[in-house]
């Protein structure tokens, strides 16, 4: 699989995998590794969509530290580590998932969607922690509304518009929005204050 074919976002997380495996003395980039990279992952999507599917992510995130721990180590790697087998595996099942869905790149949920069909550590210790496809694949859904990923920066824009942006429709989900409905004595005493100011100042610009 071709690096290139992957969002910026996903390239990041990759090189970010590979700086945990340099620093734990790992001498290969392992799924756990890259999952990891992935939740930490400054602006990324994948944290909030795992929060999304129901997962603890925190609890998540120390696992996978702690399964870090384990993996063999090698001194004097001098950086010069490869992708796992597994991590290879994962990678592409991932852009199978893409393609599934008609995407041009290759973005970070893709991987989670492999990680939650995975069999191996990363796949078990995800699914220990609340991860399931369907509700990954809803919450998926529900960040996307049905568009395609066809840019390298979409993951990048998509954090930018959470970030700047407030969604109501997901705020009145969650009960954070202050109700409208059944307020019509609020509101047309809020109209009539606005009225009278306007007769006692003409051309007031409120």
């Amino acid at each position: 699989m071709r690096i290139d074919k992957l969002t910026t976002k996903f390239q990041e997380a990759l090189a970010d995998a590979q700086s945990l495996a340099v620093g734990n003395d790992n001498q290969y980039i392992e799924p756990v590794h890259l999952l990891s990279a992935l939740i930490a992952q400054q602006d990324g999507s994948a944290r909030s969509l795992l929060s999304q599917a129901g997962v603890q992510v925190q609890a998540l995130q120390a696992a996978l530290k702690d399964a870090m721990t384990r993996l063999p180590q090698v001194r004097g790697t001098d950086g010069n580590v490869q992708v796992s087998r597994d991590l290879a595996g994962l990678l592409n099942s991932a852009d199978k998932e893409a393609q599934k869905l008609n995407d041009t790149f290759i973005a970070s949920e893709m991987y989670l969607l492999a990680i939650a069909d995975d069999k191996g550590e990363a796949g078990r210790i995800a699914k220990q922690h609340g991860l399931t496809r369907k509700a990954l694949e809803a919450a998926i859904n529900s960040v996307r509304g049905g568009g395609q990923v066809d840019s390298q920066d979409a993951e990048s824009q998509r954090g930018a518009l959470k970030k700047y942006t407030v969604d109501l429709t997901e705020r009145a989900r969650a009960g954070k929005l202050d109700p409208v409905i059944g307020r019509d004595d609020e509101i047309r005493r809020s109209i009539q204050i606005l009225q009278r100011r306007t007769e006692e100042q003409p051309g007031a610009d409120w």
